[in-house]
């Protein structure tokens, strides 16, 4: 076992003999810094608060999953609770650890939200949050110190990229037609699926250590899946129907999340619906796994929620006069 595997246990062990009642604090903590949390939240921004932040904070998230998973699949990193039996695994998780997930999402997404708002407090805020994610990673028992250092730092890098590029590339869209908007988020969508195969093939012949899944399985009864491809196939899919729908949109006129706050919560509430008829409703009828069709089933129904996030539900805003068209 090398040093810094070793060094990081005793963190996590030591971490972790703070004692139990930190336990509850931090599963909150790292739900605030989960993709189930925020895809609760990137509706709500869109659709009830600011819609030009809530395209921001979803193609800032879909970037940073993306790249988490490509990085997961480069570095090989074990779980703190598969190395070692003294390390307790107080959330499963199924993937390679490195750079940690959670703590890349929260410093691009909350940093993104800070940025729009621009005071010093939404800074303070997301900075917090992100250092709190963070940690209870570490007491969680699924990440050592250098998952979570090397998440930040992708996550820092991601809200740069947003920073720096979200103006002149969306200029640069819109000299192009919506044919061609729809066409270049499927090919970029494929590009980013094609990534996730070649870096897969990298693990070919990889064997993964009997003493990681006797560990992994003390924790949670689902074997760990270091080398899957639906998290990939997932932000894929989600980022052509939420592209797709955008362009579509913005050629009617686009969608603006004003209103009394009554017709907003309404909003939400109607449009959350739909989300969780095609996430949940579909996922439990739809086959899943490895192979060929049910990964392309699972790209196909996460691009009908992003078309629904992005244009679906806007459109049945406007319909009802929960929204006004921009015309």
């Amino acid at each position: 076992m090398g040093s810094l595997i070793q060094n990081g246990i005793d963190w996590i062990i030591a971490i972790q003999a703070l004692g139990g009642w930190l336990e509850a604090p931090m599963q909150f903590f790292t739900f605030l810094g989960s993709q189930d949390f925020f895809f609760l939240v990137l509706p709500f921004i869109y659709w009830s608060i600011d819609a030009g932040l809530g395209m921001r904070v979803a193609f800032g998230l879909i970037a940073s999953v993306s790249l988490n998973s490509y990085f997961k699949l480069w570095f090989v990193g074990p779980r703190p609770y598969w190395v070692s039996g003294n390390v307790q695994g107080l959330s499963a998780e199924t993937s390679f650890g490195v750079p940690s997930g959670h703590a890349q999402n929260a410093m691009a997404v909350w940093g993104i939200i800070a940025a729009r708002i621009g005071k010093r407090v939404a800074w303070m805020l997301a900075i917090t949050l992100a250092f709190l994610i963070g940690f209870s990673r570490l007491y969680l028992g699924v990440h050592f110190v250098h998952d979570v250092l090397a998440g930040w730092a992708l996550g820092a890098a991601v809200l740069w990229g947003v920073l720096r590029f979200w103006d002149p590339v969306a200029a640069w869209l819109k000299s192009k037609t919506v044919t061609s908007q729809i066409s270049l988020a499927f090919v970029m969508s494929l590009v980013m699926i094609a990534l996730g195969y070649a870096s897969a093939a990298r693990l070919d012949g990889y064997i993964f250590p009997e003493e990681y899944r006797v560990n992994a399985l003390r924790a949670s009864d689902e074997l760990p899946a270091p080398a899957s491809l639906e998290t990939i196939v997932t932000s894929a899919g989600t980022f052509f129907g939420l592209a797709a729908g955008l362009a579509w949109i913005l050629s009617r006129g686009g969608y603006q999340a004003d209103g009394p706050g009554g017709k907003r919560a309404l909003r939400f509430f109607v449009g959350l619906v739909g989300v969780f008829i095609l996430w949940r409703g579909l996922g439990a009828i739809l086959p899943d796994g490895e192979s060929f069709i049910p990964l392309v089933l699972r790209y196909s129904r996460y691009a009908l929620v992003g078309f629904w996030i992005s244009a679906g539900a806007p459109e049945l805003f406007f319909r009802f006069k929960l929204a006004d068209p921009q015309i």
